[in-house]
């Protein structure tokens, strides 16, 4: 049966990096069933997760610390089971922004989590440059990108979050990605 394996990458910026560490995995006989690749500035992060057999999850976890050492990288490793690939077709960007309010993260990642709604991207940022008023009262933005499951429809999704932004005198968009 096969395994898998979620590696990490971090470091600074560098071209081939992606083809090096794709040529590791594939080295040893696995699979690369998905990944996420971001820049932040001069470095980079990678997250995957890769598909085996049990010897080849093995020599994976040996050799890819070995390679990242050789090329100045982090990486930090740990087996998985069950990955299912996302579905990419129903995407959301969302949008939320108002007076910052204590928990607010909490709760909206708790009624994406009850709708098994995943979030892939996530910014918040507080937009008054006022340092003297408290965290509590600053105005924010935060945005999300989300995956919908195909199962549920969007419209309903987007008037149950605004049903919870409005207590908290927020305001939200949702804006479809196709």
């Amino acid at each position: 049966m096969n395994q898998q394996l979620i590696i990490t990458i971090l470091g600074a910026k560098q071209i081939g990096v992606l083809s090096i560490l794709a040529e590791t995995v594939s080295g040893v006989g696995c699979n690369i069933l998905d990944s996420r690749h971001a820049i932040y500035g001069q470095d980079f992060s990678l997250t995957m997760i890769i598909e085996g057999s049990p010897r080849a999850i093995t020599q994976a976890e040996c050799l890819l610390p070995q390679t990242c050492q050789k090329h100045d990288l982090l990486s930090l490793m740990k087996r998985t089971s069950a990955h299912n690939k996302q579905n990419l077709e129903h995407l959301a960007d969302v949008v939320i922004f108002g007076t910052s309010t204590p928990g607010l993260i909490d709760q909206v990642s708790h009624f994406f989590a009850d709708y098994k709604i995943s979030v892939s991207a996530f910014r918040f940022k507080f937009v008054d440059s006022d340092s003297e008023q408290p965290d509590t009262e600053k105005k924010m933005k935060c945005k999300m990108v989300i995956s919908i499951p195909h199962d549920l429809v969007v419209d309903e999704i987007e008037q149950a979050f605004q049903a919870l932004l409005k207590p908290l005198n927020l305001q939200g968009e949702f804006k479809q990605n196709h």
